[in-house]
């Protein structure tokens, strides 16, 4: 496991629409790779041998996966961004991600344009 980051910048809240985040997937070396988690956008470009075209978590580049994190599965079905449907402890497991992301990965901007995720969908997760 990585250590945290202690130099990572301030956060930034930078909008991006779910299409404006397709373009950094790692399949343009000239590009950043972003992940994001809970709609939180990482730049994960520093570690392109994880994250990067045809690596193991390349799934994830490009696109908010939190519900393929909470359930720790690689398929391309659930690398989407609703994690409504996740239980109690594969929302830890997601959360555990986002704090792990946040330590050690710059935060460039937020996931825009997506549903909102209700209070009465948060109290079943």
């Amino acid at each position: 496991m990585q250590p945290e980051n202690p130099e990572l910048a301030p956060p930034r809240d930078d909008p991006f629409t779910v299409e404006q985040l397709k373009e950094f997937d790692g399949s343009d070396e000239s590009k950043p790779i972003y992940v994001a988690i809970k709609r939180t956008i990482f730049d994960v470009t520093r570690k392109g041998d994880v994250y990067g075209a045809g690596k193991s978590y390349n799934i994830f580049a490009g696109k908010d996966g939190s519900r393929g994190l909470g359930k720790s599965s690689l398929k391309t079905e659930d690398a989407v961004w609703d994690y409504t449907t996740l239980d109690a402890s594969e929302m830890k497991v997601l959360d555990d991600w986002h704090s792990f992301f946040s330590k050690r990965y710059n935060i460039v901007g937020k996931v825009v344009g997506l549903p909102d995720i209700d209070e009465q969908s948060q109290s079943k997760i």
